[in-house]
């Protein structure tokens, strides 16, 4: 495997990590406040946890299906054009938080007893120009990283709106 930015172990406890994390920082606001965002054009905190309900959807989709078959063949599809076929911008952010909540405990269920090899595990992807190969690990990783900034954007922006 290629040297890697994260370990499994970390993968999981940021993974298992943002659920609880989103809760505790949006705890007590009106949901008028969660879909409020800070300035013109920027996202709300809704927005933000739209856009990682949709990116746990197509990666751990992904995810699923690696382990699920031998070197499947994966079409890529953008996250942000997913959102577009969702009600995710649209939900409340309490029950979208509990769903997303519900999705990522599904998911450490898959990881979690996972042996070091399986996490190799690869699918061919397409879509995207040039056919890719990524794993379990491409995946998961991607996941956890992409979520810790997006945190840090729920804090500033619960830190703005709740003034």
């Amino acid at each position: 495997m290629p040297s890697r930015s994260l370990t499994i172990e970390q993968i999981l406890t940021l993974l298992a990590e943002t659920p609880p994390r989103m809760a505790a920082l949006t705890a007590g606001l009106e949901p008028a406040q969660l879909h409020t965002a800070p300035n013109p054009g920027e996202w709300s905190a809704n927005d933000v946890l739209a856009h990682l309900r949709a990116c746990a959807d197509m990666w751990g989709n992904c995810i699923a299906a690696i382990i699920a078959e031998d070197t499947p063949t994966i079409r890529a599809v953008n996250p942000r054009t997913w959102i577009k076929k969702t009600d995710y911008l649209e939900l409340e952010f309490q029950p979208s938080l509990r769903s997303f909540a519900k999705q990522r405990t599904a998911l450490l269920k898959v990881l979690e007893p996972l042996k070091p090899k399986d996490w190799s595990r690869t699918a061919t992807v397409t879509g995207a120009g040039k056919p890719l190969v990524r794993t379990v690990y491409t995946y998961a990783e991607w996941l956890a990283s992409h979520e810790r900034p997006h945190v840090k954007q729920i804090e500033r922006i619960v830190n703005t709106v709740r003034v």
